[in-house]
């Protein structure tokens, strides 16, 4: 052996592996009971996308090619686009098994209040074209209704930066209030403007630019999203509530 040698062992061959070892353990399989509910949440989630796309499209394709250039046109194509399809989508992103329920909390909220700004302006801004174009005018039930949706939109923007930031803001208003009365602002909002909605589909001059098969038709399908969207706000109402209650 020549001088200064060592016999020594090989050394042991390290694994590296990247981050914190993992579990191995298997998830637990979700019941049936589990696996029936998440397939109902994800066929009603679908189905309300499909009743938002024929309600909108269908709308804003009547009002782009039957109506002529003016304030009314533009008031219903922002209405629509804002109320209708921004401001119920910036809802049903927040329910169980929706388009972004794999994002986490905080992301989804801020899909919500992006939506919810966007759809909000829309619609305040055109219902104030109509405003502007026509003078004061709510003597009818659809004038009426969308005057409602137009305070309970604006309560609810303003109620909603103070849910956003109910953490730094619980000194002076505790968040359980601020994120309740927004849920009910917000829900409230939504619903006037789909009646609002519906009185003006029934306006003479809109059904003879459709059938009046196709107009009792929109009209359920915007009673069929409008409730389908409230539905989780009110069970996370219910459920912030009874917290508060029993607490």
């Amino acid at each position: 052996m020549p001088p200064n040698f060592s016999d020594v062992s090989p050394p042991t061959q390290i694994d590296f592996v990247d981050g914190p070892p993992k579990d191995t353990a298997a998830a637990p399989e979700p019941t049936s009971s589990q696996a029936a509910l998440k397939v109902v949440r994800s066929v009603t989630t679908l189905a309300t996308h499909m009743l938002i796309g024929i309600v909108v499209g269908s709308l804003l394709l009547a009002t782009v090619r039957f109506m002529t250039p003016g304030a009314t046109k533009t008031h219903i194509i922002l209405c629509v686009i804002g109320f209708q399809m921004l401001m119920a989508e910036g809802i049903l992103c927040l329910a169980p098994d929706s388009w972004c329920s794999t994002l986490s909390l905080k992301h989804q909220r801020w899909v919500h209040t992006g939506l919810q700004l966007g759809g909000a302006v829309l619609a305040l801004v055109g219902c104030f074209i109509k405003v502007v174009d026509t003078g004061v005018n709510f003597q009818t039930y659809h004038g009426q209704f969308a005057l409602a949706s137009m305070v309970f939109t604006t309560i609810s923007l303003v109620n909603g930066c103070a849910s956003l930031f109910a953490y730094e803001l619980r000194k002076c208003i505790p968040s359980i209030v601020s994120r309740l009365t927004h849920i009910c602002f917000g829900t409230v909002a939504l619903i006037t403007a789909s009646i609002s909605l519906c009185f003006g589909m029934n306006y003479v001059w809109f059904v003879s630019f459709l059938s009046r098969e196709y107009a009792n038709a929109l009209l359920v399908m915007v009673g069929a999203l409008t409730t389908i969207v409230i539905i989780n706000p009110l069970l996370t109402f219910y459920a912030k509530f009874s917290g508060a209650i029993s607490s």
